[in-house]
């Protein structure tokens, strides 16, 4: 651990409420990354703090292509949970990533220390990287920052995660009056929270690690940044009632609770934040009566939902909209990779609407409840009513077990009060999937009531093939048949169109 110099220590000593009195610095805990960041580096490695524990499965080494010097990769040490269908207990196993940030392009060389590999799989498949495996040992190429998965073997658990960012240009001054900055190392605050006042931006640098949640409560303009890390704290980010948040890049690894809850706040970006978990209810992201939230390209990896949109829960009260993810990619071990609608307000009840879920790599799911089960699932209960959605360009990978995609008006006594209202307009464009271990799709509306109402699959792809109501099949089948999907008498309005089709209609 680095030794602690003066404003770190001040933090210590006082508590993150100090901060929001009235210190200006930022906590510096080495000015070495000043010449870092100059226009001729390509490659940036960073050390793992020597009290963080590690994984051997893997030893991990990257170099600028086609012929720069090797570096060896520090190994970090994820935690992940896989639940026992018949028991209901969880299992948590450890597995392996690595980060760096480069430009132009990097040759990555994987050992597998284990032994006896046969075959490598990079993911998210759809980026189309084919390693060169040779014995226990494989390379690949990355022309830009990719985060991706190195399977050995099919092994799920016992795998390498490699995040990767873009080096920053203008990386802040250590000494900067609006910046908390922490440097390489580990760093403390006390009571483990550091609340973060309006216009200050918390940065994590290359190599430091937080061991703490931070806080943006009733803030404005403010922000958490940097290719640093949030470890093992109470929760990884808590916004509250705050205004023009930034998240970027940050990762969150091991987290006792979810790694971001945003409750009654406007107008949030969370750009290439990554998640790891394996803690109960270890959800990634979860957005409760908030608008104008967006998250984009970020890498989740969670023992519960990744993302989860709701309207009323706890203390947070109000409608939620406008909410977009894109440029995702999402791996649930436990439960859904989306889900939308489960908590609201019975008493006042709330609108869930204007929702945005496009291009996302969805790499496994795995729920053995039937109730929870959907890669994105859209689920009003406590009479919400879920409007106005739009699903396009996401690609699903074969998973464990579940559901491609679930709908149901919800009143799952555990959680609600009420039954929800209702879906209506939910277009989905260009969804494919592509696997054998799926259970059927559900859609079901819960009365005349609370209905399913008005949705439309665009391009639909299940294993190769274009589903539409126009694809050639016996006069009498459902259209639903051919995926063994079902939807009951109280949805309405379901359509399934090729391209052609969608495009002609909208002329």
């Amino acid at each position: 651990m680095n030794a602690p110099l003066s404003r770190r220590t001040a933090l210590q000593a006082a508590g993150a409420t100090v901060l929001a009195a009235g210190l200006s610095g930022g906590l510096m805990a080495t000015e070495a990354h000043a010449d870092d960041n100059n226009s001729t580096t390509k490659l940036l490695t960073y050390p793992r703090p020597v009290t963080l524990p590690t994984n051997t499965s893997f030893k991990v080494r990257v170099r600028t292509a086609p012929d720069g010097e090797w570096q060896t990769l520090d190994i970090y040490r994820p935690q992940l949970e896989e639940i026992n269908a018949t028991t209901g207990s969880g299992k948590v196993y450890n597995t392996s990533m690595v980060y760096f940030d480069f430009r132009g392009s990097v040759d990555l060389e994987v050992t597998y220390l284990k032994g006896g590999a046969t075959k490598a799989r990079v993911r998210p498949d759809a980026l189309a990287i084919t390693p060169e495996l040779l014995g226990d040992t494989l390379r690949f190429t990355l022309d830009e920052p990719r985060d991706i998965v190195v399977q050995i073997n099919d092994e799920i658990f016992d795998c390498l995660h490699v995040i990767t960012n873009h080096i920053d240009p203008h990386p802040p001054c250590a000494d900067d009056p609006e910046v908390i900055y922490f440097g390489p190392g580990v760093h403390t605050v006390a009571g483990n929270v550091l609340t973060v006042p309006s216009g200050k931006t918390v940065y994590l640098a290359g190599g430091a690690v937080l061991t703490a949640q931070v806080f943006f409560k009733d803030v404005e303009k403010a922000a958490l940044t940097g290719h640093g890390m949030l470890y093992a704290g109470p929760g990884g980010i808590l916004c509250e009632g705050s205004k023009s948040i930034r998240v970027q890049d940050v990762i969150i690894m091991n987290p006792n609770g979810y790694a971001g809850t945003f409750g009654e706040s406007e107008n949030v970006h969370v750009k290439k934040a990554r998640s790891f978990s394996s803690k109960g209810n270890g959800d990634g992201f979860d957005v409760f009566s908030s608008t104008g939230i967006v998250f984009d390209g970020c890498f989740m990896r969670n023992s519960d939902d990744c993302f989860a949109i709701y309207a009323h829960r706890w203390d947070y009260y109000g409608d939620t909209r406008d909410i977009t993810i894109q440029n995702c990619t999402l791996w649930a071990d436990v439960a859904h990779p989306i889900n939308v609608g489960t908590h609201g307000n019975t008493a006042a009840p709330e609108v869930i609407e204007n929702l945005v879920i496009k291009n996302l790599d969805i790499l496994d799911h795995r729920e053995p409840q039937m109730g929870y089960q959907g890669c994105i699932a859209l689920n009003p209960g406590d009479s919400n009513l879920i409007k106005n959605v739009r699903i396009e360009d996401v690609r699903i990978e074969d998973f464990r077990w579940g559901q491609v995609i679930h709908m149901r008006i919800m009143y799952n006594t555990k959680y609600n009060t009420s039954v929800g209202r209702g879906i209506e307009d939910v277009y989905i464009k260009n969804l494919s999937y592509r696997g054998t271990h799926a259970n059927p799709s559900l859609f079901l509306g819960y009365d005349a009531e609370h209905a399913i109402k008005n949705i439309t699959f665009e391009n639909l792809v299940i294993n190769g093939q274009v589903i539409a109501d126009s694809m050639k099949k016996p006069s009498w089948y459902y259209t639903t048949d051919a995926m063994q999907w079902f939807y009951n008498e109280h949805v309405v309005d379901l359509e399934f169109l090729t391209t052609a089709e969608a495009e002609a209609a909208a002329q």
